[in-house]
């Protein structure tokens, strides 16, 4: 396996096409599903044509208030695939070098960074500058100085910021969630969070530090990290950290290999997460309390998620992520939704701030206490 991208893609790409676009709900006798909609439309170019880019872009297909109209890329060869496969039209089409004149193209309100992770501050900061509502892959920076002036830009220009977070809108997430706030897990006690796969190429991008801005912490390991405060619904104020690494040749410095860390929290619950890329099949969350507990195996993939708890199965429907996602991130741009875990730019800062503590730890072998 080459990336995380594909390793997830090898156990979620062939239930793309079979796993549900949306969920009928029958607020009347038609089902939401066969009612046009008749509202704004996020009108979006994708930056970044590689793997994950095209995932984005072939499941906003089914996407009912999400559309695709634009690409941004420094390849002409994918911009001329994508315009055959996706209908974009020539004027929506830009490179890294011009896409500033988005600024004067009323067909784009929006954005999407799909680039590796240095990447993402200027190019953000540009898309604010041209006036275009910005969604930015996670991480969302390669530190917190880069998230908060990212923030700061889009706040100038008055665009939204939002980080892909697709987890936050998944149904067997959010039914945890539901659960834990209704008190049926108890007082949270522990929560562990497995996040792993064994990088292949070692001349991709993720393994070029000027470029990734770290190794697996930054990669695979946010979604334990980012996993470990929604699940447990509270912001950590310590965490300790060791690093192991057994390949210094393809994990140079800069570059971790494999991260243990470790969380506290106000309540006095904590977590011990694992992020590697050295060690396939991981992708478990567990959540402890007093009164139950949740599993989610696999917890992090493109899909299907599977779960259950001390009630039995979590029995939710399964969906394309990066669909609902969009959909998703349409009402919160047009209509002001306020989802369950929030998707904004101070959610990325968050996890910035503690990837910082966490690579500060292993580097000091110190507990460092995390400011609010």
């Amino acid at each position: 396996m080459s990336t995380r991208r594909n390793f997830l893609q090898k156990m979620g790409l062939g239930a793309l096409a079979l796993q549900l676009a949306s969920v009928k709900t029958f607020a009347t006798d038609v089902p939401v599903d066969d009612i046009p909609y008749e509202g704004q439309t996020l009108r979006v170019a994708i930056m970044g044509l590689g793997g994950y880019g095209t995932r984005v872009a072939q499941s906003m297909q089914n996407c009912s208030r999400a559309k695709l109209v634009g690409v941004i890329s420094g390849t002409p060869s994918k911009v001329t695939k994508w315009q055959a496969d996706f209908g974009i039209p020539e004027k929506n089409c830009y490179n890294y070098d011009n896409f500033d004149a988005v600024k004067n193209n009323p067909d784009i309100n929006a954005i999407y960074v799909c680039t590796p992770n240095a990447q993402h501050h200027g190019q953000v900061i540009r898309i604010a500058k041209a006036g275009k509502h910005a969604i930015c892959e996670k991480p969302m920076a390669v530190s917190a100085k880069e998230a908060r002036e990212m923030i700061d830009a889009c706040d100038k220009a008055k665009v939204k910021l939002l980080i892909g977070y697709r987890m936050h809108f998944e149904p067997h997430t959010l039914e945890v969630i539901r659960m834990r706030k209704a008190g049926e897990f108890g007082q949270i006690r522990f929560f562990q969070g497995l996040c792993g796969f064994k990088t292949g190429d070692p001349k991709q991008w993720r393994l070029n530090k000027a470029l990734s801005g770290g190794g697996s912490m930054m990669d695979i390991g946010i979604y334990a990290l980012n996993g470990a405060r929604y699940m447990v619904g509270e912001e950590p104020i310590w965490v300790t950290a060791q690093e192991t690494k057994t390949d210094t040749v393809k994990f140079k410095d800069g570059i971790d290999e494999t991260i243990q860390f470790q969380l506290g929290f106000p309540s006095g619950a904590v977590a011990s997460c694992l992020s590697t890329y050295n060690v396939n099949n991981l992708d478990r969350f567990f959540l402890d309390g007093d009164k139950g507990f949740a599993e989610m195996l696999p917890s992090t993939n493109y899909g299907p998620i599977n779960g259950r708890t001390h009630k039995g199965p979590i029995n939710q429907p399964y969906t394309t992520h990066q669909t609902v996602q969009m959909d998703e991130f349409a009402a919160i741009i047009f209509d002001g939704k306020q989802p369950v875990i929030p998707v904004d730019g101070h959610e990325g800062l968050r996890d910035m701030k503690i990837i910082e503590a966490i690579y500060q730890a292993c580097k000091t072998g110190k507990k460092v206490t995390l400011l609010a």
